[in-house]
């Protein structure tokens, strides 16, 4: 194999990633939709300069992939730029041959020369695979949450409609204010949430019909967002993939979470899972449980700047689901 590089994946190459990881990344898509919801990714503003796929090849030969994520983020009050990498695959027929790990390599090599200082991925295989290329672990934890309702299932008085593109700036300023006391966290401008935003849109509206619900409601006070919750719905389960409020004290999103369930006063009360911020349970919510994130969380550092991520801890960070890939 005297001839390896890394090529952007496009083209022929790009039809032979999606066949071999569809079987295990189509998140309920068919094979068609499978490929426009990637293209539909590297389409909006953000993912245009943030979002690439790169294949390992041998001549024509695809031997393994990955999806290359750029983003500006704060460790320690200090500016870091990170380079996420997701859907690291080795085509079938190559496994075993240290693929997938020479196009690791290669990748955070040609990170560094790019200046970046930290590496994120998050691991579906466990830690150990990834602990043996440098990185390392942080325990993080999902939520099951229990919304306070009124004994007469009746809504607060809160002005709560379908959220717009008109809202980002405000989600993303709020939360900048949210997450500045945290030791890490990614610097999301409007473009980062509406991409988070749009990729949940995108996966609902590619599937079957039916099959998932994307809901983004916002409080509203003075035509300005106080408030949001993205939140994933099937059926009587609801993931809520990112939330915020100006308020510290979340109460403007709790009332938010009651107006969306007395929606429905009849119908069986909605499981409802979701990573909050630490220390960041709204007045009317409860915590009725918590288990360790499957998807493992995992950094490695590339640079002085990026080394302290190796000792976070879950209290220390802010990330939302909506920004996992």
């Amino acid at each position: 194999m005297a001839d390896l590089s890394i090529v952007p994946a496009e083209g022929d190459v790009l039809r032979q990633i999606l066949a071999t990881t569809y079987k295990i990344w189509n998140d309920g898509l068919d094979r068609a939709a499978y490929g426009r919801f990637y293209a539909a990714q590297r389409a909006t503003p953000w993912g245009r300069r943030h979002l690439d796929r790169l294949a390992l090849v041998d001549g024509g030969t695809v031997l393994a992939s990955a999806k290359l994520y750029t983003f500006d983020a704060t460790l320690d009050h200090h500016p870091i730029r990170i380079v996420g990498l997701g859907a690291i695959f080795a085509q079938p027929e190559h496994r075993g041959r240290g693929a997938a790990r020479d196009l690791v390599g290669r990748l955070l090599r040609r990170a560094v020369d790019d200046g970046a200082d930290l590496a994120l991925l998050f691991s579906e295989i466990g830690p150990g695979y990834y602990a043996r290329l440098g990185f390392t672990a942080i325990d993080t934890h999902d939520v099951q949450l229990r919304v306070a309702e009124s004994a007469r299932h009746g809504a607060p008085m809160t002005m709560v409609r379908g959220g717009e593109e008109r809202d980002f700036a405000d989600i993303a300023a709020m939360g900048a204010a949210r997450a500045a006391p945290f030791r890490f966290h990614l610097d999301r401008d409007p473009d980062l949430v509406h991409y988070a935003i749009a990729k949940r849109r995108l996966l609902a509206g590619l599937g079957r019909p039916g099959a998932r619900e994307i809901q983004f409601f916002v409080a509203e006070e003075g035509a300005s967002a106080v408030a949001y919750v993205v939140i994933s719905r099937h059926r009587d389960e609801w993931t809520i993939d990112e939330c915020g409020d100006r308020d510290p004290s979340g109460a403007r999103l709790g009332a938010l979470l009651q107006v969306l369930i007395a929606r429905d006063p009849a119908e069986r009360r909605p499981s409802i899972r979701t990573s909050l911020a630490p220390g960041f349970v709204p007045p009317q919510v409860s915590v009725s449980a918590s288990e360790r994130c499957a998807d493992v969380m995992m950094v490695r550092a590339l640079s002085a700047k990026g080394a302290a991520a190796t000792s976070l801890t879950e209290p220390e960070i802010l990330y939302w689901r909506s920004d996992r890939f």
